[in-house]
């Protein structure tokens, strides 16, 4: 497994990683046994880190990867680096809301970490910025957690390069999160190029597209039981059927070349910079295999060229997220 930076003077870690989103019910169901037998083949195949959120099944994820920490031991404990994330809240009324306040931040990693089982994350991230609070007083709050030997790093999610570099002025980030796949190429408008000069890690949520850069992407009767995608607009008619015509070329070629489609959307993603990490989920060994496979693939210019031929920039059909799920990252262009 090759091994990359997590942000300057930060741990090496494998080039992929796992997206525990997926060890809560967000894309379907599952359970304890099947996010464990991942957490085994990781161990097995040398990936090492874990990004997971307070809020993946309102501490589902985390549990799951706390109790898989506490039956294998301090080996497994050794062989991870943890991430987690927090800043997403309610209003009374249930809506959802943000808060970078200190001790909204310090509160919730200390729940993170008791679920977790562990004294201290290796990244903590703001999972979305509260617009209100500067985030200068954002990154001091986030840098009294590392001086307090809670986390070790500090990061952002869905953040624009203009406010990684303010953060960076007052505190190293090691990672920014941001979706980053074929389907979704907005970060090489400045933060795949911000994230290089300040030598922080580009962390690509989702970089097989939500199944659409698979073999078998997500069904329409499944994407209709599921929250999320029943109102992301790629997943919503008309535009779901558009999306995988569109990907069935990708598919094709992948074949053709003798690899799964998610391993080719992977080393595709791998191929952006030494920089840019891909923590794709999965509910199953099996997936995660195929994975994997993208981590072996060495690219030519020609096979570049030929992806970005059947899925040229800009190819998807619907925003990547609904107006609803715009309430949080940050736009930039």
């Amino acid at each position: 497994m090759t091994l990359c930076t997590l942000g300057t003077n930060g741990p090496k870690v494998s080039a992929l990683g796992i997206g525990a989103m997926s060890f809560s019910d967000f894309y379907g169901p599952t359970d304890q046994d099947q996010s464990h037998a991942i957490l085994d083949r990781a161990m097995d195949t040398g990936v090492t880190l874990i990004d997971t959120s307070n809020v993946y099944g309102m501490g589902k994820s985390e549990l799951a990867i706390g109790s898989y920490l506490a039956a294998r031991g301090q080996a497994a404990r050794d062989h991870f680096v943890i991430c987690t994330k927090a800043g997403i809240s309610r209003t009374d009324e249930g809506k959802r809301a943000f808060d970078n306040s200190p001790a909204h931040l310090e509160s919730e990693l200390d729940s993170s970490l008791k679920r977790l089982g562990v004294d201290c994350v290796d990244l903590f991230y703001v999972h979305r910025r509260e617009a209100a609070r500067p985030i200068e007083e954002v990154t001091e709050t986030l840098a009294r957690l590392v001086a307090k030997g809670k986390t070790r790093s500090i990061g952002y999610s869905e953040i624009a390069p203009s406010s990684l570099r303010r953060a960076a002025a007052v505190h190293p980030i090691a990672a920014v999160q941001s979706e980053y796949s074929l389907s979704t190429r907005a970060p090489e408008l400045g933060l795949v190029q911000a994230c290089a000069d300040l030598g922080t890690a580009l962390v690509a949520f989702s970089p097989v597209g939500r199944s659409l850069l698979t073999d078998m992407p997500i069904s329409a009767a499944t994407v209709a039981e599921l929250p999320f995608l029943s109102g992301n607009p790629r997943f919503m008619a008309p535009n779901y059927a558009a999306n995988i015509a569109l990907t069935a070329p990708f598919r094709a070629l992948a074949a053709d070349m003798g690899v799964p489609a998610a391993a080719l959307a992977i080393a595709w993603v791998l191929h952006q910079g030494a920089h840019v990490l891909p923590i794709p989920g999965t509910r199953s060994v099996a997936h995660f295999n195929e994975l994997l496979r993208g981590t072996t693939l060495t690219l030519t210019a020609d096979d570049i060229a030929r992806i970005e031929t059947v899925l040229p920039v800009g190819w998807a059909h619907g925003d990547r997220y609904s107006d609803d799920q715009w309430n949080g990252p940050e736009r930039f262009s």
